[in-house]
């Protein structure tokens, strides 16, 4: 996955249509490595990003918002001075290298007009913006080069501003086919597409593969194989690609695996996969790499904050069941409490026979139905009555114990089923603020501790009843709650006494609500809502899942209980298989 050459090209052919001619309204610096340059166009506002990611460099429009710091950075503050009001007159691509230029006209201090120039540099973990005025000179840069990170190419204040180095390669779009051919025919490797990738400028991996499977039918072939026909079809190919490139009129491609993370994009149709990727065009290349870094970086972002608030829910659930296996163990001790006091009942019958200072006592066990003779240990330091005494109080904590475990036992058992409902919330979390909603759930319960810019952003942030929906085919809407919270939200304070409320039996799942409005529920839309419930709990992949279902009337909160935690009575159960 690269953002190559020729892609770029694209980038600045549609650029070119949409923002020459307008004007810089405002600057921002939301993190080190990207910027956002607002434009005013004749078509409404723009907003252009530049980014300089080390593992998503680009260029283009974009339409997602994001956060900026309250304070902006000294480039950001250098490029408002420099480039508020002033209009972009042209956009440079050198050859078909991984940058563009983005020319201004401005006014400095003093009124005068000004050529100042925004140089873009793709070069994965080396990319920059850099501030260029007119003679050429370095203004500033987003990242300052010295001595010390480079010994061949200084970017810093007051520098003349020197092209990043070239790769020697050969430009398609000034070099004939034959000699193309030749160079990668010559090159020293061995595969078809390192060749390609070796020999040509502005091509990424991925349509260096797709040229060898399309003259070969695979994208690792070796080239010292190809035969007469072979490297007749890669020269036709050759021959598309720079048409593509003098004269653009494809559409630019993401690719997603069988994961559902999107892996790579390109600027032509990719058919090296087969039908094992799902494939996304679009008629817009800005559009395309917006969409596909936003959803790669969402996704990123997903599989970060679930995998910290997994690792925090299971670690907690196993200290739990560590907790209550501890307690089981200790409350197994406590069953013997009837002993303890039994041998201090016999102590007491047998006192006048019992020496002070003796280990033991052998005495007769009234208790024993066969009236045999038990040997009870003693304190030697203490008087029988004493050791009597101590029975009765090792009883009476014995029992006291056992009744406090019982409790105890109880509650780890519910925190325990709790936050197993987290964990699967977690699991089947669909988006970020599905996870931030969890986030703010371990919050308000006490696994989390709530950071600053939460705490302010609390009352924004409020629990707003956006419930999955879906419709029975017999036209009853089904409301799905997405985690503990909404569960709540849902069937406590949203649905009707007469809906039908769902949930499985005994298994972590959301609160699944029929909305009757007053009508008689088919058993139809029950068994569909059923299916629904099922697919929404951790029974997903299973089949004959039990579903209960009950009315909402009949389905209430016990005082104290964690969120999601409900009781129900008079409920029916059915047997499904889950499904949307």
């Amino acid at each position: 996955m690269a953002l190559d050459g020729i892609f770029l090209r694209h980038i600045k052919t549609e650029l070119e249509g949409l923002i020459i001619d307008s004007r810089v309204s405002q600057v921002f610096e939301p993190n080190r490595d990207e910027l956002i340059i607002n434009l005013r166009t004749f078509d409404g506002n723009k907003r252009l990003l530049l980014s300089t990611r080390a593992d998503s460099p680009r260029v283009g429009i974009t339409e997602y918002s994001v956060e900026n710091p309250d304070k902006p950075p000294m480039f950001c503050m250098l490029l408002r001075k420099r480039l508020t009001s002033a209009k972009l007159t042209g956009i440079r691509q050198p050859h078909l290298e991984r940058m563009l230029m983005f020319d201004f006209d401005a006014v400095n201090e003093l009124g005068d007009k000004v050529k100042l120039t925004l140089a873009v540099e793709i070069m994965g973990k080396h990319s920059n913006i850099v501030l260029i005025d007119g003679e050429g000179v370095i203004i500033d840069a987003l990242k300052r080069v010295d001595v010390t990170l480079s010994s061949k190419r200084l970017v810093l204040p007051s520098l003349i501003y020197e092209m990043p180095p070239s790769q020697d390669k050969l430009s398609i779009e000034t070099e004939d086919t034959d000699s193309i051919l030749k160079a990668i025919e010559g090159s020293e490797d061995s595969r078809l597409d390192k060749a390609i990738l070796n020999t040509l400028t502005g091509v990424s991996p991925v349509i260096c593969r797709e040229l060898s499977y399309v003259t070969t039918g695979a994208p690792d072939t070796d080239k010292d194989l190809l035969s007469g026909d072979e490297w007749q079809t890669l020269k036709d190919a050759l021959e598309a690609l720079k048409n593509e490139v003098l004269n653009p009129n494809s559409y630019a491609v993401t690719l997603k695996n069988a994961q559902g993370k999107l892996f790579d994009f390109a600027f032509m149709p990719i058919t090296q996969y087969g039908d094992s990727v799902e494939k996304f065009e679009f008629e817009s290349f800005c559009k395309a790499l917006d969409a596909f870094y936003h959803t790669r970086e969402s996704f990123e972002r997903m599989r970060v904050k679930s995998h910290a608030l997994s690792k925090l829910v299971a670690n907690n659930i196993e200290r739990l069941a560590r907790k209550i296996s501890v307690q089981k163990v200790e409350l197994e001790k406590c069953q013997d409490r009837e002993i303890l006091r039994q041998k201090g009942d016999l102590i007491g019958a047998n006192i006048h026979l019992i020496k002070k200072g003796a280990p033991y006592a052998d005495v007769v066990n009234f208790y024993d139905e066969n009236a045999a003779t038990i040997r009870i240990a003693l304190d030697v330091t203490k008087t029988p009555q004493q050791n009597a005494q101590k029975y009765y109080k090792d009883y009476a904590k014995a029992k006291t114990a056992d009744k406090m475990l019982r409790v105890q036992i109880e509650n780890s058992t519910e925190e325990l089923a709790y936050l197993e409902t987290v964990a699967d919330e977690i699991a089947r979390a669909e988006n970020e603020q599905d996870l931030s909603s969890i986030r703010q759930e371990l919050i308000s319960e006490g696994y989390l501790k709530e950071n600053k810019s939460e705490k302010n952003n609390r009352k924004a942030k409020a629990l707003k009843p956006d419930f999955r929906e879906f419709e029975t085919s017999d036209g009853f809407k089904v409301l799905v709650g997405r985690n503990n919270r909404q569960n709540d939200l849902l069937t406590l304070k949203t649905a009707n006494k007469n809906d039908l409320w769902f949930h499985t039996k005994d298994i972590p799942g959301s609160h699944t609500v029929i909305v009757t409005e007053g009508r008689e529920v088919s058993d139809e839309a029950i068994l569909e809502a059923a299916q629904i419930a099922a697919y929404f709990s951790k029974a997903k992949d299973s089949s004959q899942v039990p579903v209960d279902y009950t009315l909402i009337r009949r389905v209430s909160k016990p005082q104290g209980a964690k969120p999601g935690k409900v009781i129900y009575t008079e409920q029916k159960t059915v047997y499904v298989t889950p499904k949307i």
